[in-house]
């Protein structure tokens, strides 16, 4: 395990995706968003994605100087093409889009297609709290070519992570935030637990045969991971999948030489709205507190020291990491130094 400043990583990382060919915008966005992620405590989608994306620049499935751009819009909505450029830029210029017609009329929904991995859905939602806005993020169509999830009482593949954010502002710039993958571990966390020779939580995966198994290895034979809460969590994981591909029409927008087999279905919904709309913003962030300190004063069941309420491990990581610097695990490091050195980055 090494230890990297944040600053120094955004250094590293932008400049890598300069050399890789992106225009200084797009090397800056994507990463402020990788670093924000293990900044945040969600290293899934930090850092170690960015030797991904170089191949993925390579192969010219992503186009690293491309921005995004509206299709059609109206006062409440927007449609928008990320022309294939990063997703973490395509999904900042959407949400940002979605923000100011959001605060002009009380609600305002968008509709992302042709883009590539978005990373942290949670940075997304955040942004919409930061403005007094409550947010939510659908993402789906991953598992049209490469499904890697068996529905509730199945055996075969035929969805995918189909991950979700949603957050309500608090005081002082706090948000409540939810951000997960509707399976009960990310992708990320399988691959890595299978290089790492370490197992997987129970209910997290069955083997070819539709059994429980906690070794990532059985994934990789043609098993399938399980969503989150058997079936409720099928349930949120087939709503994403309707929310994210079939209403914003991705499939209409598919490339077949552009997004990989996992993005090129991509769709992504960003919907937001005022949390002032029906009372005052004072009466409802002094609701918004009471009730979030409310969870956070009940007495902890053994084997915990305190309840939290969902921001609270993101926001204290922060806190942490900023000061303490951001721990990156020793094969993730190397991937990423293998990576600048194939771009001629310096690497300390």
């Amino acid at each position: 395990m090494i230890v990297k400043q944040a600053s120094s990583l955004r250094e590293l990382v932008q400049e890598m995706f300069l050399a890789a060919g992106a225009d200084a915008r797009n090397a800056r966005v994507v990463a402020e968003h990788l670093v924000l992620a293990n900044l945040s405590g969600v290293d899934t989608h930090g850092i170690l994605h960015v030797p991904l994306y170089v191949t993925s620049i390579r192969e010219k499935l992503t186009l690293p100087k491309a921005w995004p751009q509206i299709l059609e819009e109206s006062l409440t909505s927007v449609h928008v093409s990320g022309n294939w450029t990063f997703g973490q830029v395509a999904a900042k210029y959407t949400m940002e889009t979605v923000i100011a017609k959001a605060k002009a009329q009380g609600i305002a929904i968008g509709g992302l297609v042709q883009t590539n991995h978005i990373g942290r859905l949670g940075h997304y939602v955040e942004m919409a709290a930061d403005e007094g806005l409550i947010a939510m993020v659908w993402g789906g169509g991953y598992g049209v070519e490469t499904p890697v999830a068996a529905p509730f009482g199945g055996k075969e593949r035929v969805l995918h992570t189909n991950p979700l954010a949603f957050a309500f502002p608090l005081q002082g710039g706090n948000r409540m935030l939810f951000d997960f993958a509707t399976t009960a571990v990310a992708g990320v966390k399988v691959e890595n637990a299978r290089q790492r020779k370490e197992t997987l939580p129970p209910a997290s995966i069955v083997d070819i045969d539709g059994n429980p198994s906690t070794d990532p290895q059985d994934f990789v034979k043609g098993g399938a991971a399980l969503p989150f809460g058997a079936h409720k969590g099928y349930a949120m994981m087939m709503a994403a999948e309707y929310l994210g591909r079939i209403f914003t029409g991705a499939d209409e927008h598919v490339e077949p030489s552009r997004g990989g087999p996992i993005f090129r279905h991509q769709g992504v919904a960003m919907i937001a709205f005022k949390a002032d709309q029906f009372q005052s913003m004072a009466s409802y962030q002094g609701c918004a507190e009471e009730m979030a300190n409310r969870v956070r004063a009940v007495a902890p069941a053994p084997g915990f020291e305190e309840v939290l309420v969902p921001g609270d491990p993101e926001a204290r990581a922060r806190t942490q990491r900023s000061k303490a610097g951001i721990p990156i695990a020793d094969d993730i490091w190397e991937r990423v130094c293998e990576a600048a050195a194939s771009l001629n980055v310096l690497t300390d």
